[in-house]
């Protein structure tokens, strides 16, 4: 799937695991779903839980994903 539109994947049977964290408080807390496409190599897609945020989706490479995540908790000075 090398150089595929990863908006043009279905995620039909996506597994999605939830990222929660802030907003713990409310129905409207604070998460975010990241699953990887299904028959595809190392493609995630990543949604916000809350109703509000249905059918939008980001999706990223392997590459892309662990470029954000790792840039991501260095800007934060978290260790991984």
């Amino acid at each position: 799937m090398q150089g595929q539109n990863l908006y043009s994947l279905p995620t039909d049977g996506a597994e999605f695991t939830r990222f929660c964290g802030g907003n713990l408080q409310s129905e409207h807390e604070s998460c975010v779903d990241v699953a990887e496409i299904p028959g595809a190599v190392e493609m995630f897609a990543v949604r916000d839980s809350k109703p509000e945020g249905a059918g939008r989706e980001l999706r990223f490479t392997a590459r892309e994903m662990d470029d954000f995540v790792i840039g991501w908790a260095r800007k934060r000075g978290l260790a991984l």
